[in-house]
């Protein structure tokens, strides 16, 4: 029997072994999106204790609370730190079979040097042990950031923040680049027409301009999309349902534009259009400044309304849904290679149901300008667990080249969530070193390792152009 996490865990063959120690391990980590709070990275904060670096914000950790009956107080409300975390290391013995149990011993043994198993007998010795260490320089978050060999990160920003945060990171000498990457979800919402005035009205004082007309909301956008360029972003963003890709002419977008200005009510066909035109626009400039554009397509997001009014929204509260993401999908990235105008492009889902679909519709808009040049993403949110992941790299092997994947990504908030790019090298490590000793693959292990270590590190090096 092998011993749990030990160091070939998750490794199954000796030739996994040897891929994994020999090629993948020292790798360094680019980690081109997640949702770190750049002025923590800036201040180079010390957390006061592990309830703070670990589960303020982690809303996985909250829903596994939750469904192991850990009242609210303990999870979002006003229970002490201490607290909170014996309610969690309370689940963690629960937990058995999620990944979160896999992540969260990783994490105390990446980190903190801590090897005995979590739960509420061992919560104030971990507690203690880990908070400890949190407040001394060499755990700061700079310093957690460096335990795990990161040399690139992306943040996740609106384009109406001021990115001082940012700048100051990159005048400070750090080692890490921390870079912006532009998220303009919230400048396309037509479904709340007074959030979405709200908005302009911020991007107004942000543009220090006028916005009556929807060239100057055009022209504003523009000036923060140029503004996020000048302080090292390359890398765009969206969070979405589906894509959308409703024909509309200028005109149409331009009297839609009016209506909402107007705190008018609009149809649900010209809210269809209006969020179609503005992917365009955003995607055209992506393309013209060379950046790469994310889609991560598939959340249906705030189903329980009841603790969405009480906590707000990316607070444990979304799940998978089924949307129909092939037609329009085709469409929209179709009409930007009509006109030249498709950026380098990553497609996420969240419905496995659609792994092959996304894998299969990559390869007709890979045209040979790029390798790799419009990739389906890692395993995302629900999915980056050993099932998900093992199905996505499974599926994009079986229909594409995973040799060319662009490789892994957190998606965290959590300064203690890089362990997850160990986690996904394993499974790759493990899928290969089986397929090898299987006779699927030959034996040639500096090949193999070669095309390992660009998964996990030269691909996203490349790609990104970092």
């Amino acid at each position: 029997m092998k011993t749990f996490l030990d160091e070939d865990f998750l490794l199954q063959t000796k030739t996994a072994q040897r891929l994994y120690h020999d090629f993948a391990k020292a790798m360094p980590i680019i980690d081109y999106h997640n949702h770190l709070i750049p002025e923590q990275i800036a201040n180079d904060i010390n957390f006061e204790n592990i309830t703070q670096a670990w589960l303020y914000g982690d809303h996985y950790k909250w829903r596994a609370m939750r469904a192991n009956g850990v009242n609210e107080k303990y999870i979002t409300g006003n229970a002490s730190d201490f607290e909170k975390f014996e309610k969690w290391a309370e689940t963690v013995p629960y937990t058995m079979r999620n990944p979160l149990y896999h992540w969260t011993h990783l994490e105390l043994q990446r980190y903190f040097n801590v090897n005995e198993l979590l739960s509420g007998k061992t919560a104030h010795s971990v507690y203690d042990n880990c908070s400890a260490k949190l407040q001394t320089s060499e755990y700061s978050v700079r310093g957690l950031l460096r335990k795990m060999n990161i040399q690139v990160l992306c943040t996740t920003d609106d384009p109406v923040d001021n990115l001082e945060y940012h700048q100051q990171i990159a005048g400070s000498g750090f080692e890490i680049k921390a870079l912006p990457a532009f998220r303009p979800d919230k400048a396309m919402n037509s479904d709340d027409i007074s959030a979405l005035n709200t908005y302009i009205n911020k991007l107004e004082e942000v543009s220090n301009t006028s916005i009556s007309s929807l060239q100057q909301y055009l022209d504003a956008l523009k000036k923060r999309h140029d503004y996020f360029a000048q302080n090292g972003c390359s890398v765009s963003d969206h969070g979405l349902e589906q894509i959308y890709a409703e024909d509309y002419t200028e005109e149409e977008i331009v009297a839609i534009f009016g209506k909402i200005r107007a705190n008018q009510a609009i149809s649900h066909q010209e809210n269809l259009k209006f969020k179609s035109a503005m992917l365009v626009y955003f995607a055209i400039w992506d393309h013209e400044k060379g950046w790469v554009q994310q889609y991560h397509l598939g959340a249906l997001r705030n189903n329980n309304t009841r603790m969405l009014s009480q906590l707000g929204p990316d607070t444990g509260w979304d799940s998978i849904g089924d949307f129909s993401q092939a037609r329009m999908l085709s469409k929209f990235l179709n009409r930007l290679d009509t006109n030249n105008q498709l950026a380098k492009t990553i497609i996420y889902n969240l419905n496995p149901a659609d792994n092959e679909l996304i894998a299969t519709m990559i390869g007709n808009f890979n045209d040979g300008s790029v390798a790799g040049k419009v990739q389906f993403g890692s395993a995302w949110w629900f999915l980056d667990q050993k099932d998900g992941m093992i199905k996505q790299l499974n599926t994009l092997s079986n229909m594409g080249l995973i040799s060319r994947m662009v490789g892994m990504l957190t998606d965290s908030r959590s300064f203690l969530s890089f362990p997850r790019h160990e986690y996904f090298r394993r499974i790759v490590c493990n899928l290969f070193g089986e397929d090898v000793e299987n006779g699927e693959l030959p034996g040639d292990l500096e090949w193999i390792g070669k095309i390992i270590q660009d998964i996990c590190y030269f691909n996203a090096k490349n790609y990104f152009g970092w």
